[in-house]
């Protein structure tokens, strides 16, 4: 069983590696085990098109999202934005876009590669109300009542202590101020095979905990109005479950309600 230090050296690594080969997508590399036809195809799945959004820049885009957070964040303008995981800066353009230019939008990472190359893209856009820092959400150098919104995606599942993130979460954000997060969640239990093959996917599945579980996480926090806003089941191919379970398994898995799930939440701050 790795430590929780040993887990986030693993997440910095596969990231790090992403970033400096910039790859589309977090599956098509070997955080997600051998580049192949099928695991491919999971990145396909798990990955939501930003094409069609106002400030979506492909030089940001790397692919490793499960949803679209920034789409239903409710951001206004002026709007000071918060993005954990913030990547080479995808959702953060986008929040841009919706703040405009009397806002300020704050990325947040703990792999410098990403950091740097997020840098580099706002700095090619000309943005001077955009900026990355390095960090663990963890323990966010980001002082209380910094943010109206918070938005993540496909990041929290990659946390060893989600409570403690939640907890910052609630922390930075203003009074009333509320977050828009993309995430994977489980129903149900994973067969021995598959919760195995999970470690690999680091950005998929790995980390991902029971749906219910997660919002009681959230509820713990002290957040109010939670509120999912999308949900999506990843149905990963048959090819690629072959890989950690036998036929009979897979057929079990497969009569199962258990499943493993994109979902959009929404929830706010008490205040104002």
């Amino acid at each position: 069983m790795k430590t929780t230090e040993d887990l986030k050296e693993l997440v910095k690594q596969k990231y790090g590696e992403i970033a400096r080969q910039e790859q589309k997508s977090c599956c098509s590399t070997t955080c997600c085990g051998p580049s192949d036809t099928a695991t491919q195809e999971v990145a396909n799945i798990m990955t939501e098109s930003y094409e069609k959004l106002e400030g979506y820049n492909p030089d940001a885009d790397l692919g490793l999202g499960c949803g679209l957070p920034t789409q239903f964040a409710r951001i206004s303008k002026g709007d000071t934005v918060v993005d954990l995981g913030s990547g080479a800066g995808n959702d953060c353009f986008i929040a841009r876009a919706e703040t405009g230019e009397t806002g300020r939008v704050i990325g947040l990472d703990f792999t410098p590669d990403m950091v740097e190359k997020a840098r580099k893209n706002a700095s090619a856009l000309g943005f001077s109300n955009v900026e990355f820092i390095y960090g663990d959400i963890e323990q966010m150098p980001i002082p209380n009542d910094t943010a109206h919104v918070v938005v993540s995606n496909c990041v929290l599942n990659l946390v060893p202590d989600k409570s403690r993130a939640f907890a910052e979460i609630f922390r930075i954000l203003k009074p009333g101020g509320h977050f828009s997060i993309s995430d994977i969640v489980l129903l149900g239990d994973l067969p021995a095979g598959l919760q195995n093959a999970a470690e690999m996917y680091a950005g998929c599945v790995s980390g991902a905990i029971q749906k219910d579980d997660y919002l009681g996480i959230i509820r713990a926090a002290g957040f109010e109005g939670i509120e999912v806003q999308k949900e999506r089941e990843i149905d990963m191919p048959d090819e690629v479950l072959l890989q950690y379970l036998s036929p009979e398994d897979l057929r079990t898995y497969r009569s199962s309600e258990t499943g493993i799930f994109s979902i959009t939440v929404f929830a706010r701050k008490p205040g104002v």
